[in-house]
């Protein structure tokens, strides 16, 4: 059963991961203990799922949850949750019928973002242009016996401050799409090889650009067509949203332990520009 859709923040560093793993902390298993823990619910009668798997060290805005609530008030059910959070912060929910599947979204959006020092902007923008529309992604993703073809709506970069931010949007993505083409456009943003490459690893040619760090990478927005969330009024998620932990992007305390990573730590691949969170918190 299923009578709840709740949207879900997360930072991803304090996780092994969004999906359940025995005895180690995820998103699903600590959302999990705090239903069971405020609703004294059986585990089993939960029902939990979510919209969008994200890997270890992938941070969320915006992923969806659903499950069983057991009839609890929704504005009281959240404030309960976020009292208990563990990590994982709801921030608003909309009440669904039992045959709500979270995963059936119609839109995802991503967000990548890195320091904007040595990057060209128009570089990357003409890069991310190459990947828009209806493509094969095999080159830039691990299919897993998956069609690759996908309709990429959205492939953007903006700098704000010092940092470049890259959007992405599509129905659903492919395990480590987003991160593999991020590689690739930082790689040619950066000066490190010509754009050249990445229209040739499109057309079906070399593509090994390696896969940008995960702590770059934010889940921002799940949506449904026709179906509208109600923010949380938690007086106390307010006063987390004002003090940074989804908007900021420059917060010393919420970047500094990528910042102090030492050289040696850095992906080889993506050596040469530094990678930050991306601001909320896929």
């Amino acid at each position: 059963m299923t009578d709840i859709a709740v949207r879900v923040a997360y930072r991803g560093e304090g996780f092994y991961g969004s999906q359940m793993q025995p005895r180690l902390p995820t998103v699903e298993g600590t959302l999990l203990a705090n239903i069971v823990r405020v609703t004294e619910m059986d585990p089993e009668d939960v029902c939990l799922r979510l919209a969008s798997r994200t890997d270890k060290g992938v941070s969320a805005t915006g992923n969806v949850a659903s499950f069983e609530s057991g009839g609890a008030d929704p504005v009281n059910l959240l404030k309960a949750l976020n009292s208990v959070h563990g990590g994982v912060l709801c921030t608003a929910y909309a009440e669904v019928d039992d045959d709500f599947t979270p995963r059936h979204a119609d839109r995802r959006t991503y967000e990548y973002v890195a320091k904007a020092r040595g990057l060209d902007a128009d570089v990357a923008n003409e890069c991310l242009s190459m990947f828009r529309g209806r493509r094969d992604f095999s080159g830039f993703c691990k299919a897993e016996g998956k069609d690759p073809v996908i309709d990429l709506t959205r492939a953007d970069a903006v700098v704000d401050g010092d940092v470049l931010i890259m959007t992405f949007e599509a129905d659903h993505f492919l395990w480590n799409m987003v991160r593999r083409i991020s590689a690739a456009v930082l790689r040619a943003a950066s000066g490190r090889m010509p754009v050249s490459r990445i229209e040739e690893a499109l057309a079906g040619g070399w593509s090994n650009f390696g896969i940008a760090p995960a702590e770059g990478l934010t889940l921002t927005d799940v949506f449904y067509d026709g179906m509208g969330f109600i923010p949380s009024p938690d007086p106390a998620l307010a006063y987390r949203k004002a003090d940074g932990l989804y908007s900021a992007r420059l917060a010393e305390r919420f970047y500094g332990k990528l910042r102090r990573r030492p050289r040696s730590q850095e992906y080889p691949e993506v050596r040469g520009f530094e990678v930050v969170l991306a601001g909320h918190p896929a």
